[in-house]
Order: C-alpha cells, then sequence, then structure tokens
C-alpha cells in the first residue's frame, strides 16, 4: 500500500493495483456525477472516461463539486472542471474526456469496468442500461428528485442507488423503468425541465454509488453478489433497500439474456 491509500488499507493487500488499474466512466458531471469524480480521484482511481456536453451555469454552483465563480464567468466546460478535480489529486490520471452526449460517441464505454449514469430522465437511462448489458459491464445508476408540498406537507427529496448487474435483474425487473413512466417522459419529449437539486442528496447518493463500486472491483465485504436498489428519503435522511427487493428474492432478468452481447447483428429481411 501506499502512504497515500495506506489508511484504506482493509479494502484488502492488491486493493492499490485494483483501483489504480481499473477503467471507470462517468457519464453525466453534474450534481451528481462531480461528486463521483471527485471521490474516485480520492481513492486512488487513474482511468476514467467521463462525458458532459455542456457548461457551467450560475444556477449550477449550488451543487456542483469544483464549479466556482469564475467558472460560471469564463463559461467553461462542466468536462473541463472535472479533469480539474481529478488532475489536482491524480498528476498522472488517464482521462477519456468526451464533451458531447455520451450516445454520440459510445465507443469509448466498452473499455470500462464499471459505469455511473448520472443522466436525467427514464429513456436515456434505459439506453445507457442496454448498451452497459451488451458489453457486461456494471452500471451504477443514480438520482434525486423534490417533489412539491401537498396540502400543508413539506416537500419530498426521494432519490435511488441502482446496480444493475449483467446477468442479474434489470431496472425494468426492479420496476424502476416501466413503459408507463416511459410514455410519459416521451409525451413530454424527454424534458425534465428545471428540477430542484441541492447538494447534500447528491452527495449521499454519490457516495453511496463510490461504495458499492469499490466493494464490487474488491470484494472487501465478500457480500455483494447481485444487483442493489437502494431508496433514499431525504426527509427522513434514511437509506434503506427498496420494498420491491422483498417480491423480487430468486428472480432472474428476462430482458437481458446473457447470450445477447457484443455487437448487434442485423439481417436483412
Amino acid at each position: 500500500m501506499s502512504e497515500r491509500t495506506s489508511r484504506q488499507s482493509f479494502l484488502g493487500p492488491n486493493s492499490d493495483q485494483i483501483i489504480q488499474t481499473a477503467t471507470v466512466g462517468v457519464v453525466g458531471l453534474g450534481g451528481g456525477g462531480s461528486h463521483i469524480v471527485q471521490q474516485l480521484a480520492h481513492i486512488g482511481f487513474q482511468n476514467y472516461v467521463i462525458y458532459d456536453h455542456e457548461v457551467i451555469e450560475d444556477s449550477n454552483l449550488n451543487r456542483l463539486i469544483g464549479g466556482t465563480v469564475v467558472d460560471v464567468e469564463k463559461k467553461q466546460q462542466k468536462i473541463q472542471i472535472a479533469i480539474r478535480v481529478i488532475k489536482g489529486l491524480q498528476l498522472a490520471a488517464n482521462i477519456k474526456a468526451v464533451p458531447a452526449r455520451w450516445q454520440d460517441d459510445p465507443l469509448p464505454l466498452r473499455t470500462c469496468d464499471i459505469v455511473f449514469g448520472c443522466v436525467d430522465g427514464f429513456a436515456e437511462r434505459r439506453e445507457l442500461e442496454i448498451t452497459t448489458r451488451r458489453y457486461l459491464i456494471p452500471l451504477i445508476d443514480i438520482g434525486m428528485d423534490v417533489q412539491p408540498s401537498v396540502e400543508g406537507q413539506p416537500p419530498r427529496i426521494g432519490g435511488q442507488v441502482i446496480l444493475s448487474m449483467p446477468g442479474d435483474l434489470c431496472m425494468t425487473c426492479l420496476g424502476f423503468l416501466n413503459e408507463k413512466t416511459l410514455a410519459k417522459e416521451a409525451a413530454r419529449y424527454g424534458a425534465v425541465g428545471n428540477k430542484p437539486q441541492v447538494v447534500w442528496p447528491n452527495g449521499v447518493l454519490a457516495s453511496t454509488a463510490v461504495g458499492i463500486a469499490v466493494d464490487l472491483l474488491t470484494d472487501w465485504t465478500r457480500s455483494l453478489r447481485r444487483s442493489v436498489y437502494l431508496s433514499y428519503d431525504g426527509n427522513s435522511h434514511m437509506m434503506q433497500p427498496h420494498i420491491r427487493l422483498q417480491f423480487l428474492n430468486g428472480e432472474t432478468c428476462t430482458h437481458f439474456p446473457l447470450g445477447n452481447v457484443g455487437d448487434p447483428v442485423f439481417k436483412a429481411l
């Protein structure tokens, strides 16, 4: 172990090598993704594939880790801010930065051992899960939402952390993605609007996602073997397994057969 990582030696005698040689993808570098790249760099990850096509705005400063007032004035790209954060902790980091929508250049994702999905919208989550499943790459999805107050009740902060593990339950199996929500979103042409966002729920969700990724790579708990679906209640500050998991014990995924991997093959009809 290096001196820098000596206090995380509980992860295992080979954890430094595992972490330094793994390649992690982060799709979306806003409120959630900016937390994730910062934590990955602190832990010691050296190889990154990162995506974001947006520039920072003033309304991002309440939650985008590493962003500054000067960045807003210069209309700095979020991806450049992420690079700065990573390089500030890992000078030798190898970063494949794609300042575009991931759908426009998905090939770099194939090099990843794990992908973090920090995207808006259900349809984009489905597209990203389809892509990672075809190449047997674990996908960790995070997201949060704030529901407005109703009948004098306070607003509700909610969120999720989902590990979509190849060969196990997908986000459709878990009930997070379904035709009703996809159709409702499609009726709005995929627009998600300016949803309320604050820094601390994103931090909780991102930290949990990073913890799952480190466990998956190092197997330090010797217990992570299946897909994960955690539900976050921001009003009570509680993270717990989603209630749907109680009814899915022993179930297998029927949406992504393990034989359907690699590049799709098209046949003339």
